[in-house]
């Protein structure tokens, strides 16, 4: 006997109540009855109407159901993951200023505090790409000017442009993420 039959009959219902109850045509349900597994959209109706689980009606063993989780727990997960403080996003920001002119530490001490402040999100990523991205570049670019000997002998100035602009690009996208909760220069992917 299917489970659908049984819980129909256990609540005293003929086929045509509970299509009627349902909106699900009689058909249906006697196809269910003879032994199809319904689903979607006639699965969670028919779970309603009779204020079942729709695992019942699926005919899934109880073991089963308590070995996977549920959805309220998936979405609890996924609620821990989505959390961004922003005040947060802020510090690991700022965090690469004092390492400006130690390019490793400007990648490493925004990565350890975006895993000790717990802030691996899409945000936090997006700062540590930018500072990975910089930091190939920079010495790429001075490389490139001490070699070419572009109009005179500016060195230290390209050396100062060079880390002014990451500076400036810092301090931009704190601004940003305090204004519009966003960054303002970001790449369309991630290197972590």
């Amino acid at each position: 006997m299917s489970k659908l039959k049984e819980i129909r009959e256990l609540k005293n219902l003929t086929q045509e109540e509970l299509a009627e109850s349902s909106g699900i045509s009689v058909r249906t349900i006697q196809r269910i009855e003879a032994g199809t597994i319904p689903k979607g959209y006639t699965l969670r109706t028919l779970s309603q109407t009779l204020g079942i689980e729709e695992s019942i009606l699926q005919n899934i063993p109880k073991e089963v159901i308590q070995e996977q989780p549920t959805e309220k727990q998936l979405t609890e997960e996924k609620a821990e993951e989505v959390i961004i403080n922003y005040s947060f996003i802020k510090i690991i920001n700022l965090s690469s200023i004092p390492c400006i002119l130690f390019p490793p530490l400007n990648i490493l001490v925004p990565i350890i505090l975006m895993f000790k402040l717990k802030q691996k999100n899409n945000l936090s990523k997006q700062i540590i790409t930018l500072q990975i991205i910089w930091t190939i570049f920079a010495p790429v670019i001075f490389m490139l000017w001490i070699f070419l000997k572009l109009r005179g002998n500016y060195t230290l100035g390209i050396l100062i442009l060079i880390f002014m602009s990451n500076l400036f690009i810092i301090i931009r996208n704190t601004v940003e993420i305090d204004r519009k909760q966003n960054l303002y220069y970001k790449l369309n992917f991630n290197m972590i």
